[in-house]
């Protein structure tokens, strides 16, 4: 299987970033880290063994990237709206350093953004603020508002709440988006969300189905057994999924 370590000085967020690339061809995955991951967590915890076979075949060309979360979201040393600020800072990488990486390393590819726990969020928050660039997105074990406490995950900007917090929160601007062009371009994108059955963001993701059917966003909830908020549930889903 084809592997690739890179990395460059980000302009943006000021600092090396890391990723690694697996594969040489076919759709191009954009995978988010977990909760404060490395780029190099979903090698070692096997969910790209997982996808050897596609990998390996030519099917999807995975680009694991780092995150920065704990140098926003995560932050215990920023008031939430630099938290916030700090966070758009990490979607412009993205798309600023990120895409053009992998346009010009496979050039017009189907473009798939995926992510566990938190790195779900970031797949969908990108997905759906950026749909002309995304064909598809795949969440697994995500909640899509971490300005909101539900069971045991704490709302992560600490009440506080402005236009920045609205339009990255997906439970929030979704269910108010009348643009007509945005919901063009979001109705050509595949949405896949996969949940564990006792997880306690299900309900999360039930409601955000709801809202993105209502939408006319294809749009597909997969609910799994137990909790699978897990390597060992995350190796099937990409499996599945991807």
């Amino acid at each position: 299987m084809d592997r690739e370590y890179v990395q460059w000085y980000s302009p943006i967020l000021h600092k090396n970033m890391e990723m690694l690339v697996f594969g040489y061809g076919g759709a191009a995955v954009l995978f988010f880290p977990a909760r404060m991951g490395r780029f190099y967590d979903y090698e070692n915890w096997r969910v790209i063994e997982a996808m050897r076979d596609k990998i390996e075949k030519g099917y999807i060309q995975v680009y694991c990237v780092d995150s920065f979360d704990c140098e926003s979201l995560y932050s215990s040393g920023f008031h939430p709206s630099v938290k916030i600020m700090r966070h758009i800072q990490y979607e412009q990488y993205i798309l600023q350093e990120v895409i053009p990486f992998i346009e010009k390393k496979n050039p017009g590819s189907f473009k798939i953004a995926a992510g566990c726990s938190l790195g779900a969020y970031h797949a969908v928050n990108i997905s759906f603020r950026h749909p002309d660039i995304f064909n598809k997105v795949i969440g697994m074990s995500g909640r899509y508002d971490i300005a909101t406490k539900i069971g045991h995950y704490e709302d992560l900007l600490e009440g506080y709440w402005d236009e920045n917090v609205y339009f990255n929160m997906p439970m929030q601007y979704i269910p108010n988006l009348n643009d007509a062009d945005k919901l063009l371009d979001m109705k050509q994108l595949e949405v896949v969300l996969a949940i564990g059955q006792e997880d306690v963001l299900l309900d999360n993701n039930r409601a955000l189905t709801q809202i993105l059917t209502e939408k006319g966003v294809n749009t597909s909830l997969y609910i799994w057994d137990k909790e699978a908020h897990q390597a060992r549930s995350w190796r099937q889903m990409v499996a599945n999924y991807l």
